[in-house]
Formats: structure tokens, sequence, C-alpha cells
């Protein structure tokens, strides 16, 4: 049977849940999901014994993933960027540079970001409760989205887009002031939460990530705009993408340093890139990446000082290049989008460092097993002892038995030393095989007694 935890506390980064009263004995699975640091849901589960366990153990429940609640994540993320990056962007290119003519279709950008932000935000609830897609009616989905730091970059977004579609009803001068703020809402919205933004070291990635969104929304919003520019001619066509052509390399510079530096702290080691969903959603990336790089240069090279001189043949080629450009922009937005659901190989790292333990209650003692790292290999493993109702126990011996017979391998005994701070620990002990292993802990209490503590215990590949 399921029962629902309604009694917890938050101490700092430390939740505390009461466990139910009419817990008895046996073995039991908490199955826990909170909100990153990052705005993403993590979840899990703790398994755990009070007495004998349950024949058979406890086994973590098994989620099984919600496609359709995924999609919607996906395609309301990347309505979101097409919102910041042609939306906000488009605008403030409209208000330096020029390509009013594409203001209707900019503007429509800038609202469907306006709709899917906060859209966003409730799927982000209901992701979190782990609820189904009909449930984003529900006001605990958006309560609950609000409470996070998602909450936060939907307001962000929404106030960016708003000054982008405030700056196009205006004169040129008040304009251009409310376009540059939303280009750096932009900035800002996506640098207050993320995968990027949460990493360490802050003070390189939220600038980096700042610098990486202003320089997309430059380029991309630039590139609607300027095909309109192309297509009316003139010398304010001519205008308009000579202002470009020099004002480009600014923002392409610091956004592929910014990109450099986020994948290096993300990835860590280039075997990562083809190893990890991260990794390889980021090659993917990368290649539609060079594709548009690879046009622009074509641009810039071949077809824009033409187009500078009215050249028709060459205006032309250069819209339909661009049109390309808008093409492999919206393909990146897409395939960028996917992170939501692939964490990067640097929060692996830290995961697959994290222990694996057990907590086993008997009525004479109970012990607070800790194996790190909770994977294969060589381990450091600790134990806390304490009586069954929770005092200080002097244990004279305290030995830790794993075995695994489902392998054919049989029991693993090492004695624990006692250390300064009256916690066991056994170092150097080795784990050959990932799976359930049985463990025991063996406590000699005194010259009489001796206390035998038995669960199970994961152990990650």
């Amino acid at each position: 049977s399921s029962t629902l935890l309604d009694r917890y506390s938050l101490n700092d980064a430390t939740l505390d849940i009461a466990a139910p009263a009419d817990l008895g004995k046996g073995t039991h699975v908490l199955s826990w999901r909170v909100i990153s640091e990052d705005g993403h849901p993590v979840g899990g589960s703790v398994v755990f014994s009070i007495g004998a366990p349950s024949a058979g153990g406890g086994a973590p429940p098994q989620e099984a993933p919600d496609l359709a609640l995924d999609g919607a994540i996906w395609a309301l993320r990347t309505l979101v960027y097409i919102g910041l990056f042609i939306g906000a962007g488009g605008a403030f290119f409209i208000a330096f540079i020029g390509g009013r003519r594409a203001a209707p279709i900019v503007g429509a950008a800038s609202w469907l970001g306006l709709a899917a932000a906060p859209l966003s935000i409730g799927l982000l609830g209901v992701d979190a409760l782990a609820l189904p897609l009909a449930s984003l009616a529900a006001p605990i989905a958006w309560r609950t989205g609000w409470s996070t730091s998602y909450g936060t970059i939907g307001l962000l977004a929404a106030a960016a887009l708003a000054l982008a579609l405030l700056s196009m009803q205006l004169s040129a001068r008040p304009a251009r002031s409310l376009a540059a703020l939303s280009l750096v809402g932009v900035g800002v919205a996506l640098a207050a939460s993320g995968h990027a933004s949460a990493a360490s070291p802050q003070w390189l990635t939220r600038p980096s990530v700042f610098l990486h969104a202003v320089g997309i929304a430059f380029w991309a919003g630039a590139l609607i705009p300027l095909a309109a520019a192309l297509s009316d001619g003139g010398e304010a066509s001519t205008r308009a993408l000579r202002r470009f052509s020099r004002a480009i390399p600014f923002a392409v510079a610091p956004l592929a340093a910014a990109g450099i530096a986020l994948a290096a702290v993300q990835v860590e080691t280039p075997s990562a890139l083809w190893t990890t969903a991260y990794g390889r959603v980021l090659l993917a990336k990368l290649a539609l990446l060079g594709l548009l790089l690879g046009l622009a240069a074509l641009n810039r090279l071949r077809l824009t000082a033409p187009a500078e001189r009215d050249d028709l043949r060459a205006r032309r080629l250069l819209r339909r290049s661009v049109a390309a450009e808008i093409l492999l922009v919206l393909a990146i937005f897409g395939t960028a989008a996917l992170w939501r659901f692939t964490p990067p190989p640097r929060a692996l790292a830290e995961a697959a460092a994290e222990p694996a333990a057990v907590h086993i209650h008997t009525a004479d003692a109970m012990a607070d097993l800790s194996l790190t790292p909770g994977h294969v290999g060589t381990v450091a493993a600790t134990i806390s002892v304490m009586t069954g109702d929770f005092g200080p126990l002097d244990a004279r011996e305290v030995t830790l038995v794993l075995a695994n017979p489902a392998a054919g391998i049989e029991p693993i005994r090492r004695k624990a030393v006692n250390g300064a701070d009256a916690v066991w620990r056994i170092d150097a002990l080795a784990i050959p095989l990932a799976g359930r292993w049985q463990v025991r802990i063996d406590i000699l209490i005194d010259d009489f007694r001796i206390a035998k503590l038995e669960d199970a215990i994961d152990i990650r590949p």
C-alpha cells in the first residue's frame, strides 16, 4: 500500500520528513521527488527496513515515461526559444537597424513565446508532481510550478517579450530603449536557472549563459527583419545589411566563447560527447551550427558586398540563404530543447559519486550504512550505530557482511574500525558487481549480546 507523506520541513538543503505513526515492521520504500536548484524535477527511492526485512525485500517503483507530457514540455520550450530569440531579438534589430516590414512576424513570435512561458511553468508543476498531462488544470500543478526557480524564468521571459512587443509600437527613441531592455531581459531570464547556469563556478557559468543568450537573440532575431529588408531593396535595405554585417562579429565572438566555456563545464571529458545523451544532443546542435556558420560565411564572403552594391542576383541569393538560416535556427532551437530531458555529464558524475545507503532498525540496535561512491569498484563504508530507541551505543565490535547469491558471490566479511567521531569505517572495500546485495551488520554489544541487522542495498554499475 502507499501513503502520502504530508508532514515535512526544509532545513537548508535537507528535507526532513516525518514517518507515519503506523509504520510497521518490514521493508519499506520511500519514493521522493523534488525540484533541483536548476529547476528540473529530480526523484528517487530509498529502501529501508524496520525489524526483519520483508520477504523478497523492497523494490523501488519504476516510473514509465509520459510521452505526451514530455512532448508538450519540449514543444513549449521550443516556442519559448522562438519568442525570446526571434521575437525579442527581432524587435531589437528593427529598433536599431531596420526591417520594420517584418514587425508582424516578429510580433507573432513574441506572442507565441508570451503564451508558452506561463504554460511551461504549469507543465513543470505537472512534471514535478509526476502527474499526467490532463492535470495541467489542477491548481496544485500551478502552485508547484510557480514555487520553483522556473517560475522566475517565466516572469522574466514574459517581461522581456512584453517589452519587445511594446517597443514595436513606439517611435524610434523609446523603442530603442525598450528593445535594449528586452534583449537584456532575454539574457537575464535564461541565466536565472537551468543546467548550465546552476553549474559551478557560477561566476563563469551565469555570465556565459547571459552572453550566449544575448548573442543568439541578436543573430537569430536579425534573420527575418533582414530578409524583409532585402526584399524591399533600396537605400534602406543596403543600410540595414551594412549595419548588420558590421555588428554581427561583435555578437558571434562572445556567443562562441561563452558556448565553448559552457560546453567545457557541462561535458568535462571528450568521451562524454558520444557516451551520454547530453553529449549527443550537443553534437547534433554543433552539426546544425556548423551548417549555419557555413552559410553565414558564404553570405559574408560572397554575397554581402555585391548585395550592398544593389546586385539583384546577389540579393536574391542572399534572401534564399537567410531563409535557409532561419530553418537551421529553428532546428537548433528544437534540438536545444531536448536538453530538458538529458542531465549533463557533470551532473551525472556528481550523481555517480553519491553514496548507496540503507537504514536498518531492530528492537536492540539500529544502523545507518553508507557506501561511497555507491557504484561498482572500490568504496568506503561508514556505519553509524545506535540503540533501538535512538540512544548512543558503545559497541565493542562492528562487522559488515555483503553477499550476492544471485551472482554466485559468497559473503564478503570485513571488520570496521571505530573512528574518533564514533562512526565505524571500512576503507578500500571492493564491490565487483552491480545489483542488489544482501547486507548484514553484526554489532557486538557486550560479551553476551550480538545484534545482527539484515537488509539489502542497491549498487549502481
